[in-house]
């Protein structure tokens, strides 16, 4: 059984895979080749990928009114890539208003805290990377310290996601958003509804993901990995709707909503073999 099921796993990654190709490769086709690198600034950059100043703060207040769901963790933010091919090495990131504009740190991880800043609160400054529109997206990183390897613990996760949607982060467009959400999409109550699509990212390519809590296990099923997505055959066109394009096999969704799961549980990963 457990052959077949990773036979099933690896089939369905390279079915996959194939769809992002075929995505790039259309892509490709369209613009005509390859074209010229440019060099561009985030201040200079015309179609931003960049979120609201106020609103990430926003997911700060939130964070601090609500860390009983991770007493131990501190709120970081991070930039994932969104588009294949996106270059993550060396971002520049800088909020900028009309008169505020201020650099902000990378971690090597491309996580980082933002400073509060009155002027650029009461400009309604934005966080801009020197990045493209869809070619990143971004999520709330709470991590409890001293949890084993290839691990996250659920309240953090619980977490991330209501401070994800106050803070506006998530980058969902057109079709895809429109079939994973509801009116309630950005707010933190949508993590509280019943069977939430909130999309976390693994470190790497996913095989399983078990919930843990004392003696108690449960096997994830596979339609809560790779964004749910797993038997559509709308993947391919739906694919660049999704901030997930480029991580999709290191997707899955948690029971947020789900109290007989205490904010204690761990969610433990099962990677691909040999994937990086």
């Amino acid at each position: 059984m457990l052959c077949f099921q990773a036979t099933a796993r690896i089939a369905l990654l390279a079915a996959l895979s194939a769809a992002l190709c075929g995505v790039c490769l259309t892509a490709s086709a369209q613009s005509g080749g390859a074209l010229p690198q440019i060099t561009v600034t985030a201040k200079a950059n015309p179609d931003p990928v960049e979120k609201s100043y106020r609103r990430m703060i926003r997911g700060m207040d939130y964070f601090e009114a609500h860390r009983a769901l991770a007493p131990a963790a501190a709120l970081r933010f991070r930039l994932y890539p969104r588009a294949r091919g996106t270059d993550m090495a060396g971002i520049s990131l800088d909020v900028v208003g009309t008169t505020a504009d201020f650099p902000v740190e990378l971690a090597a991880d491309n996580t980082f805290t933002l400073a509060r800043n009155q002027k650029a609160l009461d400009e309604n400054a934005q966080v801009i990377p020197d990045r493209k529109a869809r070619s990143m997206t971004w999520r709330a990183d709470i991590r409890t310290p001293g949890l084993p390897p290839g691990s996250r613990r659920l309240g953090d996760l619980r977490l991330e996601c209501q401070v994800g949607m106050e803070a506006g982060l998530v980058s969902d467009t057109d079709s895809f958003l429109g079939r994973l959400a509801s009116a309630v999409m950005d707010t933190p109550a949508y993590c509280s509804r019943k069977n939430p699509r909130y999309l976390f990212f693994a470190d790497r390519p996913l095989f399983s993901v078990t919930l843990v809590h004392g003696a108690r296990r449960e096997v994830l099923p596979v339609d809560k990995l790779y964004a749910g997505a797993s038997d559509d055959p709308a993947l391919k066109n739906e694919l660049p709707y999704c901030d997930c394009e480029a991580l999709v096999d290191r997707t899955y969704f948690v029971p947020l909503e789900d109290g007989s799961w205490p904010d204690d549980t761990r969610v433990e990963f099962e990677y691909m073999e040999g994937a990086p």
